[in-house]
């Protein structure tokens, strides 16, 4: 894997998913695991911290991008998530805009920053 780099995983609604794939994302690991996970109104929170979760187990995924209205959905399992790589993006949806207060990756960078100001 580290002669291709790595991957982008994406879970997300129907339109986030299909304009990734449609950007070339789609990849099926040597298990036939995919790296996207469309969320509908069927999927239940537990298959979305599941599949979010063996994201970021996988040595082939570099970044999780993530809807933000999704991410509300398993916010502790996005803050319980300490390390860099692979690195946790939101990212707006079509019906749902972006708001940086509820992006716990966001605030913890701000803060980092922000006692760095007072050294």
């Amino acid at each position: 894997m580290s002669a291709r780099g790595k991957l982008i995983a994406v879970i997300g609604d129907e339109d986030t998913c299909t304009g990734f794939l449609l950007g070339g994302v789609g990849e099926l690991n040597k298990n036939r695991k995919p790296n996207f996970l469309v969320v509908e109104k069927e999927t239940s929170v537990a298959e979305i911290e599941e599949t979010f979760k063996s994201f970021l187990a996988r040595s082939d995924i570099g970044i999780v991008l993530i809807n933000q209205f999704i991410a509300e959905m398993i916010r502790h399992a996005i803050d319980g998530h300490l390390e860099s790589i692979p690195a946790v993006l939101e990212i707006p949806s079509k019906e749902h805009p972006y708001d940086a207060s509820k992006d716990s990756i966001l605030r913890r960078a701000r803060g980092m920053f922000c006692a760095e100001d007072f050294r």
